[in-house]
């Protein structure tokens, strides 16, 4: 039994079952399990999903070792029987504020300054339910062109997306150098899937907490470019993040380029208007060239 595992791991009694089921999880089973130490968090998963946990649990981990932004502690990664359980911390969260945004936008730009040797990650993970390489590469627009663009239009293509739009996509994928004359990122930590549903502040504390990673090295703008995709991030945030760190004069051209990313995924995952937005953001893109 579940909890039967997870109270060894952990060394305490966990209650015969969840305690509540936790709003927001859409891809996994989210819940509240209470135990003699207090509640944590679970997220609950078939075992065929068990490499996905122990990415994100790595994931958490990266960014913890960074020292620049809270994030929640990985207490387990088990699996029993059909289930795999990731368990974390349990944060009470509260009401965001200017305050707290504006501390996150300046913790963002210290995480932002752990830099790798390279773009990628030493393993593989997802964003959403999608597959995310992170081959090691020093060359950025052929890392983000190949394992970022051109993974997502080749899912696309299958998915059943239009032929005009695939094609005038994979121009942008050969034109990703001509989005960086003059402009060389390093190879920033990165939180991955940056929107408004992956932080939230610490009710206690009021200290920013990100979660809910996708993580690897690749160009700082790529975080940025998210904040601004779904919303959720208010004028503190950004006003804060470039008082700490400028961004270059090309970055709004080069958003549209990160966020094709995610829009791309997002029809994969979805479909929905997803597909027309893609296109009208691959056509401002090969109009820009």
């Amino acid at each position: 039994m579940l909890p039967d595992l997870l109270g060894r791991a952990l060394g305490r009694r966990f209650a015969p079952a969840p305690a509540s089921e936790v709003s927001g999880g859409s891809i996994h089973r989210c819940v509240r399990w209470e135990t003699d130490a207090g509640p944590v968090f679970v997220k609950i998963a078939p075992a065929a999903e068990a490499g996905v946990f122990e990415a994100e649990a790595a994931g958490l981990r990266e960014l913890s070792e960074a020292r620049a932004l809270r994030v929640p502690q990985v207490l387990a990664l088990e699996g029993a029987g059909p289930e795999a359980a990731l368990v974390l911390e349990w944060i009470d969260f509260g009401s965001r504020t200017a305050q707290g945004e504006a501390l996150l936008g300046r913790q963002l730009a210290a995480m932002h300054e752990v830099v790798g040797t390279q773009f990628g990650w030493h393993r593989d993970n997802t964003i959403g339910r999608t597959a995310q390489r992170n081959d090691p590469s020093t060359d950025w627009p052929q890392f983000f062109g190949t394992h970022r663009l051109g993974f997502q239009l080749d899912l696309a293509e299958r998915n059943g997306l239009d032929s005009r739009v695939i094609e005038r996509g994979r121009r942008v994928v050969e034109s990703c150098p001509a989005f960086f004359t003059g402009y060389r990122p390093r190879p920033s930590l990165l939180h991955g899937d940056l929107w408004g549903g992956n932080w939230a502040m610490e009710r206690r504390s009021g200290a920013p907490v990100i979660f809910d990673p996708a993580v690897y090295y690749g160009d700082r703008e790529t975080d940025l470019a998210m904040t601004r995709l779904f919303g959720g991030f208010g004028p503190a945030f950004h006003a804060a993040y470039s008082e700490a760190q400028p961004l270059d004069a090309g970055a709004d051209t080069r958003r549209t380029l990160y966020n094709l990313y995610h829009v791309l995924n997002h029809y994969n995952l979805f479909d929905g208007g997803y597909g027309a937005q893609a296109a009208g953001m691959i056509d401002r893109l090969l109009a820009e060239l």
